[in-house]
């Protein structure tokens, strides 16, 4: 009735159809601009929280805006609240950003001090007067969050396995350096006169005072271990220099 069929031009069945591949170029400028993304999101929230350090420098915690951070961001108030949402998140990931970087520098100087203990406690404290992390403008911000900690269980929560960590290299170093010397000393509570004269010198410094200085605070610490650690630390011609126990 319908005579021969004709041959028609039809697209195949979705299982026999090729694969249509997408241009190499065309992958790679996806993939390329996903990371851009990503980058430049990491690079706004990196800006906003250097932004926050420095207004908690210049003006403390309770005077710090969200308008203030954007403006010295040089970023509009509505990327500040698309990244954080409140003040209180801004200076949490600030916290935390600091926090971090606190501890990742004291932990690279450990690495790379060696296993002898006295170099170890030497490096430990010469990291805290760094000028990466030792200098006004950071200084004024933990000022600024030191005086909210004790109402704000957050900013205790968030510093304090960091701080027992940090804690307890001491607590092991003076361990050792009391095995190695024939020293007297209670290890723990020498430990935590030594952290809190670090943390002392700080305060000084924060302070302002001309005399004061991170050369003269790392001075100051380097004469306390001479003092507490005759046989491994001892003056020279050039200052406080390491000294080998005698057997």
């Amino acid at each position: 009735m319908y005579g021969s069929p004709l041959a028609m031009n039809t697209l195949p069945l979705d299982d026999e159809a090729p694969e249509i591949e997408k241009p190499v170029d065309q992958d790679r400028k996806s993939e390329g601009e996903r990371r851009g993304r990503k980058a430049s999101k990491e690079q706004r929230r990196q800006q906003l929280i250097e932004a926050t350090i420095d207004s908690l420098a210049r003006r403390g915690y309770s005077e710090t805006t969200m308008a203030d951070v954007a403006d010295g961001a040089g970023l509009s108030r509505g990327i500040v609240n698309f990244h954080f949402e409140s003040k209180e998140k801004l200076l949490v990931a600030t916290l935390q950003y600091m926090a971090d970087e606190y501890s990742l520098h004291w932990r690279s100087a450990l690495a790379r001090a060696g296993q002898e203990p006295a170099d170890r406690l030497w490096a430990l404290v010469a990291a805290d007067f760094d000028r990466a992390i030792c200098n006004k403008r950071k200084l004024a911000a933990w000022c600024a969050f030191w005086g909210e900690a004790k109402s704000r269980p957050t900013y205790q929560a968030l510093c304090g396995a960091r701080d027992e960590a940090y804690q307890q290299v001491f607590v092991d170093l003076c361990a050792a350096l009391k095995g190695e010397g024939d020293y007297a000393f209670e290890p723990k509570a020498l430990a935590l006169a030594l952290s809190a004269t670090l943390e002392g010198l700080w305060h000084r410094l924060m302070m302002g005072t001309e005399s004061v200085t991170r050369e003269t605070s790392l001075q100051a610490a380097a004469e306390m271990l001479a003092s507490t650690f005759p046989r491994h630390f001892a003056h020279g011609a050039s200052g406080v220099q390491r000294t080998i126990p005698k057997a």
